[in-house]
């Protein structure tokens, strides 16, 4: 019976580190873009999806997004439920990122950290970006089979 509760007690650990270290990232990544949301707006234009008008709104909706979700990881409340939106937001990433590789876009900024870092886009961008699926569904298993 101890190892199953030290199982458990591991497995809330984990998930604890694991929603603050993707919380942070999140905290980060947002207010690098809500910061320079004009520069974002700029990176979001390489990528040629969406027409000029939709830029600005559409930097401001992702730095709020990802802000919300760096606060909702911080407060601890259905665990689970964040870590499956912060999948979708990473799968969408990872979608767009393969999508401008794929049509040969040559972008100097990814977007990853706004306007800020400036990091080209490459193959190590899609990898970190399955990291953070990864993590993401790390954290959704573990909340689920956590005590309370």
């Amino acid at each position: 019976m101890n190892s199953q509760r030290d199982s458990k007690s591991w497995t809330n650990r984990l998930v604890a580190l694991g929603r603050y270290a993707l919380a942070v990232v999140l905290l980060v990544t947002a207010l690098a873009k809500l910061l320079d949301n004009r520069g974002f707006a700029t990176v979001i234009g390489a990528y040629a999806l969406l027409p000029r008008a939709l830029l600005l709104p559409t930097g401001l909706a992702i730095g709020l997004a990802e802000l919300g979700l760096s606060l909702w990881l911080f407060s601890g409340r259905r665990i689970a439920v964040a870590a499956l939106a912060s999948t979708a937001m990473h799968l969408g990433y990872f979608l767009l990122l393969a999508s401008a590789l794929a049509r040969g876009l040559a972008l100097e900024n990814c977007g990853c950290f706004g306007a800020f870092w400036a990091r080209p886009l490459s193959l190590v961008s899609l990898g970190e970006d399955l990291v953070l699926i990864a993590v993401s569904l790390a954290i959704w298993w573990g909340a689920r089979h956590r005590t309370a």
